[in-house]
C-alpha cells in the first residue's frame, strides 16, 4: 500500500493522529490530509457546541422515560388494567427485553443508515410507540408497544449514558409532572367509548414528546462527520466541519483552515492490522456483518477473555440490583402511603407496609390512593443520586477507580439489606436513595475501568458488549422481584443486596488499571 502523504507532518500515519491531538491549529495554516482530530479542532468551541448540548437533552431523557415511565402508571393504572405483581413484573421487564432483541440489529445499521438518519428513524418511531401505549386499553396492547419502545430506543442506549446526569434530571421532573397529572380526575371518552384516556393515559402521552421533539431536532442536525470519513465521503466531512467552524467562530467557511482531509479507508493501525479487522467505504451488507465478528473475536482468547467475562458479570450484578429497585421503588412507596392512609397517618417497619402492596393485588375491590408523598419521595431519591454523581469526581482520583468501585458496591449492597430492618418511611427513603446512587455510580466506573483495561480499538465493542448486559439483567431482576416478594419480605433485599455484595468481591479480582498506559 503506498504511503499517504501529509503536509508538514511525518508520513507515519500513527505518528501523525497522536501529534494532531494537541496541536493547535490557527487560521493562517492551511492543513492538507488532516486526521479527524486535527479537523474537529480547527472548528473550535462556539455557538454549535452549545446548541448541540441544548438539543440533545430531551434525547438523553428518551431512555430513562422509556424504561421508567410503567412505575409511574402502576400506582394509578393498576385497577383499570387488573395487574397483578407479576403483571408488574413483566411491564418492567418488557422494555428491556426488546433492548435485547435488538442489540446485535444497531451496530449495523449505524453502518448502513448513518449516525444522523438512525437518530431521525430511531426517535420518531419511539415517539409513535410511545404514543400508542398512551392509547391502550388493557394489559396485552401495553406490553406489546412497550416491547417495540425497548426495540427502538436500544439503539441510542450508549448515546444516553453520555447524559446520565440529564437522565438523572429528568427523573426529578417525571415525579413532578406525574405528581400533576395522575391525581387529576379526567377521563376522555373517543370513537363511542371505545376508547377510555385516563390521567395514566395521558402521562403516557406526554413522556412521548421528548422522543418527537428529538427526532424533528435531528432531521435539522448535520451527518457525523466521523461517519462520513469512515466510509469514504470526506467531501461531505469537510463540508460539515466548514459549516461548524463558521458558527463557532463567526468567520467565513472558506477560511477553514483544513483543505483535504485523510483517506481513512486507506488507513489501517497497528491495532486494527493486529486483530484482522479495517475499515472500507461501500461495503456490503455481509461485509459490514463479518467484520463486525472480527471485532468481537479478539475478545473470545487470553488476555481479553478472562476481563470480558469478569466485566460482564459485573455488569449485570450491578444493573440486575439498580435497576431493579429502581423501577419497584414508587411501588414500594406507594404500598407505604396506603398504609398510612388507612392507619391514621402512623407508619410501621417496612415488612408491615409492604403487605398493603400484597393486598391490593389480591382483595375484590380494587382502591387508588393518591399521595404526593410517592412522587415527592421519588424526586428526593433522584436528587440524592444526582448529588453522589457531583461528589464522586473529587472522590475517584483521590481513592482510584478499583477502590471506589469496590466501597459504592459494598455499601449499595449493605443499604439494600438494611432496608429489610427498616421502622419507618424516612429510613426507608434514605436506604432506597443511598442504595441507588452507589448502584448508579458504580456502573459508570465500572465502564470507565473498562477503557483503561481494554486497548483502543477494542473498547467500543466491549463497551457495548457489557452495556448489553445491563438490560438482560435488568429484565431478569424484574421478573424475579415478584416472586421473592410472595416468599416474604426478606428474599427481596436480601438478594438485591447480594449482587452488589459479590460485585465487590470481584473487584479483586480486577487489575490494577490506575497506571496502565493508553493503547
Amino acid at each position: 500500500m503506498s504511503k499517504i502523504k501529509v503536509y508538514n507532518i511525518s508520513e507515519n500515519v500513527d505518528k501523525h493522529v497522536a501529534e494532531n491531538k494537541n496541536r493547535e491549529v490557527t487560521p493562517t495554516q492551511d492543513i492538507y490530509n488532516a486526521d479527524f482530530e486535527t479537523a474537529i479542532s480547527a472548528t473550535k468551541f462556539g455557538k454549535f457546541n452549545i446548541l448541540l448540548f441544548l438539543l440533545v437533552i430531551p434525547a438523553g431523557c428518551t431512555f430513562m422515560l422509556e424504561t421508567t415511565t410503567m412505575s409511574y402508571v402502576f400506582p394509578a393504572a393498576h385497577c383499570d388494567l387488573d395487574l397483578s405483581l407479576n403483571d408488574r413484573g413483566f411491564l418492567n421487564a418488557i422494555t428491556f427485553t426488546g433492548m435485547i432483541s435488538s442489540s446485535f440489529m444497531w451496530g449495523f445499521l449505524c453502518d448502513t443508515l448513518g449516525r444522523k438518519r438512525l437518530m431521525v428513524i430511531g426517535y420518531l418511531l419511539d415517539a409513535v410507540f410511545v404514543i400508542m401505549s398512551s392509547f391502550s386499553q388493557n394489559y396485552t396492547f401495553l406490553l406489546i408497544f412497550k416491547f417495540l419502545g425497548g426495540f427502538i430506543i436500544n439503539g441510542h442506549y450508549c448515546f444516553n449514558c453520555l447524559f446520565i446526569g440529564i437522565s438523572l434530571l429528568q427523573i426529578s421532573f417525571t415525579g413532578s409532572v406525574t405528581w400533576a397529572i395522575l391525581p387529576q380526575k379526567i377521563v376522555i371518552t373517543l370513537f363511542n367509548n371505545s376508547v377510555v384516556l385516563r390521567p395514566w393515559n395521558l402521562f403516557l402521552l406526554v413522556c412521548a414528546i421528548p422522543s418527537l421533539v428529538s427526532g424533528i431536532i435531528f432531521i435539522f442536525m448535520p451527518e457525523s462527520p466521523k461517519f462520513l470519513m469512515t466510509v469514504g465521503r470526506n467531501e461531505e466531512a469537510l463540508a460539515v466541519f466548514r459549516t461548524v467552524y463558521a458558527l463557532n467562530t463567526g468567520n467565513n467557511k472558506q477560511n477553514f483552515p483544513i483543505q483535504t482531509l485523510l483517506d481513512e479507508t486507506k488507513t489501517e493501525g497497528r491495532e486494527m492490522q493486529k486483530h484482522g479487522g479495517h475499515i472500507t467505504a461501500g461495503r456490503s451488507k455481509t461485509q459490514a456483518l463479518r467484520e463486525g465478528f472480527q471485532q468481537i473475536k479478539p475478545l473470545c482468547f487470553p488476555p481479553h477473555l478472562k476481563h470480558i467475562i469478569l466485566v460482564c458479570c459485573m455488569q449485570s450484578l450491578i444493573m440486575s440490583g439498580a435497576n431493579t429497585l429502581r423501577l419497584w421503588l414508587p411501588q414500594i412507596f406507594q404500598a407505604i402511603s396506603d398504609y398510612e392512609y388507612y392507619n391514621n397517618g402512623s407508619t410501621a417497619s417496612l415488612c408491615d407496609m409492604l403487605e398493603a402492596l400484597e393486598t391490593s393485588t389480591q382483595s375484590d375491590i380494587c382502591y387508588v390512593n393518591f399521595s404526593p408523598t410517592v412522587y415527592v419521595n421519588t424526586i428526593i431519591v433522584a436528587s440524592v443520586t444526582i448529588f453522589g454523581f457531583a461528589v464522586v469526581g473529587s472522590l475517584i482520583n483521590k481513592l482510584g477507580k478499583k477502590t471506589l468501585l469496590g466501597i459504592l458496591a459494598f455499601s449499595g449492597g449493605m443499604c439494600a439489606m438494611s432496608m429489610y430492618f427498616a421502622q419507618n418511611t424516612a429510613v426507608v427513603v434514605v436506604l432506597s436513595s443511598l442504595f441507588l446512587s452507589a448502584g448508579g455510580i458504580a456502573g459508570n466506573v465500572l465502564l470507565t475501568i473498562i477503557i483503561d483495561l481494554f486497548p483502543t480499538s477494542l473498547r467500543v465493542v466491549t463497551i457495548s458488549l457489557v452495556l448489553m448486559f445491563g438490560p438482560l439483567a435488568s429484565m431478569t431482576g424484574n421478573l424475579v422481584f415478584p416472586l421473592l416478594l410472595s416468599l416474604g419480605c426478606a428474599p427481596p433485599f436480601f438478594t438485591l443486596g447480594c449482587a452488589l455484595i459479590v460485585c465487590s468481591f470481584l473487584v479483586m479480582i480486577l487489575p490494577n488499571t490506575e497506571r496502565k498506559a493508553l493503547n
